[in-house]
């Protein structure tokens, strides 16, 4: 039995490290720069050459060779104007430019609340070149829980706030996760997403959100089992991207997605409070 908390500790280790990994993709969350809506008439953005507009349905952008912008999938040039369609809550990593490669910054495009939007991903932000890791609770087998999972009949859309204060969110709620916490005397219930292959997700807040951790966080859920049995480590809940970046639209919580506990697991605040 002694073994068993020592292979799930080895476990957690390496989903911690690989967490680090991704975070310090070149082009990843932690090089967001800058967040700007575009405007109907072809208009100049902070930290990025060309003219660029949206009209509701595509967005444009227009740039001379002297801009030395890019495309990022292909590498061609840019030179004259180009345009891009999404859908609500799709993103494009759409032209690049600078540094020796020509790829030190990434235009994101996105479509955010009905709206086009652009984020900067700049490789050499300090926030990524100073990226040692995120910081954790130690791994606590006890908050390695079990519950089950009540299915709603069908999906209920409900409507949440973002990071962003000028970008709505959904939450697709398919159900409730139900189980019980290390120091709470009733059972807790989380609204759940639905992800791919069944899995779930739980976005909450908890007593230590402005303390210990960031004002919210999440936990992916494995698939629910045949008998509706699910299992909800903890030791894995995780920053949005916006507790490294204001330049986030992540998702906050429904209503009553708050734990009236302190989860003193999973990972803290990456930044001292007020840094």
């Amino acid at each position: 039995m002694s073994t068993i908390p020592a292979a799930r500790a080895e476990r957690w280790q390496r989903f911690r490290d690989n967490r680090n990994k991704a975070l310090a993709a070149r082009h990843g969350w932690l090089t967001l720069t800058s967040f700007q809506w575009l405007e109907d008439s072809p208009a100049a953005v902070e930290l990025v050459p060309g003219l660029w507009s949206a009209d509701g349905t595509t967005a444009t952008l227009t740039a001379v060779p002297a801009d030395a912008l890019s495309m990022v999938e292909s590498g061609e040039a840019v030179n004259g104007t180009v345009s891009a369609a999404l859908n609500d809550e799709e993103s494009l990593m759409w032209v690049q430019y600078g540094g020796a490669d020509g790829a030190q910054v990434v235009v994101e495009l996105a479509m955010r609340g009905g709206r086009y939007a652009i984020r900067t991903r700049d490789a050499a932000s300090p926030t990524l070149t100073e990226f040692a890791g995120v910081p954790t609770y130690g791994y606590d087998p006890r908050w390695e829980v079990a519950g089950r999972f009540e299915p709603y009949p069908e999906p209920v859309d409900v409507p949440i706030a973002t990071a962003n204060p000028l970008v709505d969110g959904v939450h697709r709620t398919v159900g409730e996760v139900v189980f019980r916490l290390p120091g709470s005397p009733h059972e807790c219930r989380l609204q759940a997403e639905e992800e791919k292959l069944g899995a779930l997700t739980v976005t909450f807040h908890d007593e230590t959100n402005g303390d210990t951790t960031d004002d919210w966080r999440k936990l992916a859920v494995p698939r629910p089992r045949p008998n509706a049995s699910v299992v909800l480590d903890f030791n894995r809940a995780i920053n949005y991207p916006s507790a490294f970046t204001p330049y986030g639209t992540c998702p906050m919580p429904v209503k009553n997605n708050s734990l009236d506990v302190r989860v003193e697991a999973g990972e803290k605040q990456p930044y001292p409070p007020g840094d």
